[in-house]
């Protein structure tokens, strides 16, 4: 069987896979010209969602194709085919998404940024650090991703709340509520973390008018999809003490724009979408468990629904 790898770090992945999976005839190439004459004759591609739409664009007819990315934006617009079977990267950024959200609950936990003003000030800074424990987490988006996040902070005492797209009991979350609830649910959590997939639903969902119900003592980290917060409504929010602070690592535009207000926004931490790149061999694992499910015409992990959005 023949594989296409369209990737920025392309040679990585080719030889990665070459190594797992030796029978397989693997094409790629840094150059655009040359790739697309390697999709026209490929039924299987693996890749990044923004260089596989390009290839689609052109015309080629792929049986399926495997995302690197959790995120398959690039692939759903209206413009494109949707023919083949798509599946989106899963299970495989949980424990790297759950460090990224630890590190900033604590950061904010225990004052870590205050403390180094102090440092650079020369004031000695007594006040007793805090704790995480019984602190109310609200996940927003409790799907693969979300759920391994809640697994990695359990342990550290924190009461759980999700929020799905319905309602549903499910460990160990001591409530999952449908997004129509969010808004009561913002106002009881000390930290609101928001890992929603880009689709209609979720767009806008973080308003003015939602900020206004937050907890004002209540962190946000927002590591999801930029499109689900209203950016200036969040700066006011900052300014008007609806909330204590703000992790971003997910822009509407990236990079973010020079004159974006985000920049020096009050309380305001940007991450530069840093918080849960892929590891191309974890990445290559998934594949290859895919491609033998693939084979054997069995389900396949990650599979997108094009009507939902992922």
């Amino acid at each position: 069987m023949r594989v296409l790898i369209a990737e920025q770090d392309h040679a990585l992945y080719a030889r990665l896979l070459r190594e797992r999976a030796p029978d397989l005839e693997v094409l790629t190439s840094g150059d655009s010209a040359e790739l697309a004459c390697q999709a026209a004759d490929c039924p299987v591609w693996l890749g990044q969602p923004d260089l596989l739409a390009s290839l689609l664009r052109q015309g080629h007819r792929p049986q399926w194709l495997q995302s690197t990315w959790a995120g398959i934006t690039p692939l759903l617009a209206k413009e494109l085919p949707r023919h083949y079977r798509l599946t989106r990267a899963v299970g495989i950024f949980g424990q790297v998404m759950a460090e990224y959200v630890l590190t900033y609950m604590l950061v904010h936990e225990r004052e870590v940024l205050a403390r180094l003003v102090s440092q650079v000030e020369r004031k000695w800074d007594g006040r007793p650090g805090r704790t995480l424990e019984g602190r109310r987490v609200l996940i927003v988006g409790t799907g693969d991703i979300g759920q391994q996040v809640a697994a990695f902070l359990s342990p550290f005492g924190v009461k759980l709340y999700g929020i799905a797209s319905q309602a549903r009991e499910q460990a160990p979350f001591i409530e999952v509520a449908g997004l129509a609830d969010l808004g009561r649910l913002v106002g009881e959590a000390d930290y609101v973390i928001n890992l929603l997939p880009d689709t209609p639903a979720t767009h806008d969902v973080y308003d003015a008018a939602l900020f206004a119900r937050f907890n004002p003592d209540a962190l946000f980290i927002n590591a999801g999809r930029g499109v689900a917060v209203v950016d200036a409504d969040l700066v006011k929010a900052l300014e008007n003490g609806h909330l204590a602070g703000a992790v971003i690592d997910v822009c509407r535009q990236e990079p973010l724009p020079q004159r974006h207000p985000f920049w020096t926004a009050l309380g305001l931490l940007l991450t530069g979408h840093s918080s849960a790149p892929t590891s191309p061999e974890a990445m290559v694992r998934l594949f290859v468990e895919n491609l033998m499910a693939y084979r054997a015409g069995d389900a396949l992990r990650g599979e997108v629904d094009f009507n939902r959005g992922y």
